[in-house]
């Protein structure tokens, strides 16, 4: 008879139901705003169908979507949704990327965008440091080319940009 390891033991993380169960409750809120805000516009059909129409039979078919996944979630067994590793991996991809967003109002697309390339690289990528310089460099230097000069398709700039005449 042996003793039981760690090995044995299952994963700890996330309870799927409960998951579920928040997804489908923020899905039913978010159906519940459709149809809010259309019938608000005139869900109706006066001539002709109203501005909030097709939105509302949209927000039905949702709401009821939703409504069958909370019962789906409070019927199913429950489980391990996610581990904390799996979870790990998640937060360390989606860090970077909020920090990015967050950073494109007051530096501007393209510098935010070298700072995303060098912070994911450097933190979910194993490359070599000269490698994450070149590449947070060359890849919003090629993109303020194509879109800026060659499309101009003006995209959010920050101070750099604003120092450099664009």
């Amino acid at each position: 008879m042996s003793l039981p390891s760690e090995t044995d033991a299952p994963e700890r993380g996330l309870s799927r139901r409960p998951v579920e169960i928040a997804t489908a409750l923020l899905l039913i809120a978010l159906g519940g705003l459709v149809l809010y805000d259309s019938y608000g516009r005139g869900a109706g059909w006066d001539g002709g169908p109203q501005n909030g129409f097709f939105p509302a039979r949209i927000g039905w078919i949702f709401l009821a979507a939703s409504l069958f996944i909370l019962w789906n979630a409070c019927r199913r067994e429950d489980g391990v949704f996610v581990t904390y590793a799996q979870l790990g991996q998640v937060v360390r991809v989606l860090g970077p990327l909020l920090l990015f967003v967050a950073l494109i109002a007051p530096l501007g697309l393209y510098v935010a965008s070298a700072l995303f390339i060098i912070v994911f690289m450097g933190v979910v990528g194993t490359s070599r440091w000269w490698s994450i310089l070149l590449t947070a460099v060359l890849v919003p230097v090629v993109c303020f080319w194509i879109f800026e000069l060659q499309f101009r398709v003006p995209l959010p700039k920050g101070p750099l940009e604003a120092a450099l005449g664009y």
